[in-house]
């Protein structure tokens, strides 16, 4: 019988010194199946190590949850007994991080080579703009996100195909499988989709 144990951190792209995971809300680790009723673990604070015990070789799967729903990623670790000790290098890719999660990326190096960061900036900054712009073309953003809040089922799924049919690289989405949600950033769709979605709710509610 082995001992293991794995835990999780982040590498400053700077220096190449070790930091702690805080990018990320838990951990959730898929062990084998014959771990029984420990085959999968959730860990929710860094540096989210568990510590077991076993025979067998096998590629474990950790599934990562980023901090202000910045989504899921999978990872697939090989656990072996090859060496004592050993390390190995994942990388993970974020589109369109809120600013809470960007400033915790900031720490451990460039985000998106200066473009993605300026990108996030400006985006935020021109808002305001955006909403005026739109409100000139006869969208109300406050109030469209009101009337699809007051959708029916089926007209909501419409309405989620008609994002994913119709967004850019600039759009954010997340669909939350577990939770049954799907969310969406109504500033970053273009213009087209957001007259789009005004005239389906205007025909489905009503003016």
């Amino acid at each position: 019988m082995r001992s293991w144990k794995i835990s999780l951190v982040l590498i400053n792209e700077n220096d190449g010194s070790e930091m702690p995971a805080t990018i990320f809300e838990k951990a959730t680790y898929k062990l084998h199946p014959t771990f029984g009723d420990r085959e999968t673990q959730v860990i929710k604070k860094p540096p989210f190590k568990i510590s077991e015990e076993g025979w067998g070789e096998f590629d474990m799967r950790i599934i990562v949850s980023a901090l202000d729903k910045g989504g899921d990623h999978e990872l697939t670790h090989d656990l072996n007994f090859q060496q004592e000790r050993y390390e190995a290098e994942h990388k993970v890719t974020f589109k369109n991080p809120k600013p809470n999660l960007l400033e915790k990326l900031k720490e451990s190096g460039p985000v998106g080579g200066g473009g993605e960061e300026n990108g996030v900036k400006s985006k935020r900054g021109d808002e305001s703009a955006k909403k005026r712009k739109r409100s000139e073309k006869g969208v109300d953003m406050e109030k469209l996100a009101e009337s699809l809040q007051r959708l029916g089922e089926e007209d909501l799924l419409q309405v989620v195909e008609m994002v994913h049919n119709n967004k850019t690289a600039d759009t954010y989405t997340k669909n939350d499988v577990e939770q049954g949600e799907f969310h969406v950033d109504l500033y970053t769709l273009p213009d087209s989709l957001v007259r789009m979605l005004w005239d389906f709710c205007v025909e489905k509610l009503g003016s």
